[in-house]
């Protein structure tokens, strides 16, 4: 078993230094200081005291930067790489509840507020930045593909382990974490995005993280640890 670090996923920030982790971090604090429209190469450059070229050189475009800024943010959220031949019903039940109770932390961070904030502004307002395609607004489209799902993503590998492993049964590794996505969160995010303070909700998290894993075990596990 391999905890990844607070810090976060390393599958999700191969080729990322710690140079460009700080270039993030500082692009984060703009745009909870001063909104999206903080967020320009030449603001960040400024803020992270690096050239504009190197941040077009590492991040692409200004879409390519608020992509990397959600994945930071996303990677926040710790997991697990386990091999379902050695987790046991007691491992999967405190993976679980480390996952739920980091989900809970980083949704009531002042950088995930402000990032969901203007998500919905942008779509209230009808100014948001649409694709090509026209598929929707920017920032809204990047908080779900590369925050939710990447979150999701492997949040469901340690769901398929627990399966493998015959602690959980389940048809759908994604239907069942939506299932627990919604047990941990409920209503709190939503309150916090209606100005409730998160400081109070944070007193909750520790119980709302142990009752939302066993609600998901009684739903899903098998046996005992249904049972348990």
């Amino acid at each position: 078993m391999q905890i990844v670090d607070e810090s976060g996923a390393k599958a999700e920030r191969a080729g990322l230094n710690e140079r460009q982790n700080a270039v993030l971090e500082s692009a984060l604090k703009l745009l909870v200081d001063g909104g999206e429209k903080a967020v320009t190469t030449a603001g960040v450059a400024r803020a992270a005291n690096c050239s504009k070229e190197s941040l077009y050189k590492w991040f692409g475009d200004r879409d390519g930067l608020l992509s990397a800024m959600i994945s930071y943010q996303a990677g926040k959220v710790r997991t697990v790489e386990v091999r379902s031949e050695t987790l046991t019903a007691d491992g999967l039940r405190k993976h679980l509840a480390a996952f739920a109770l980091d989900l809970l932390d980083v949704l009531s961070g002042e950088v995930s507020l402000a990032l969901n904030r203007l998500a919905i502004g942008q779509t209230v307002g009808r100014t948001a930045v649409r694709d090509a395609r026209g598929a929707g607004p920017t920032l809204g489209r990047l908080l779900e593909e590369r925050g939710r799902r990447q979150i999701g993503r492997r949040a469901t590998t340690l769901l398929e382990a627990g399966r493998k492993a015959g602690l959980l049964s389940f048809d759908d590794a994604d239907e069942a974490y939506g299932t627990l996505y919604g047990l941990i969160v409920t209503d709190a995010h939503l309150r916090m995005l209606l100005g409730f303070d998160p400081a109070a909700l944070k007193k909750e998290f520790a119980g709302r993280a142990e009752r939302a894993v066993a609600s998901f075990l009684t739903l899903y596990g098998v046996g005992a640890m249904a049972a348990a």
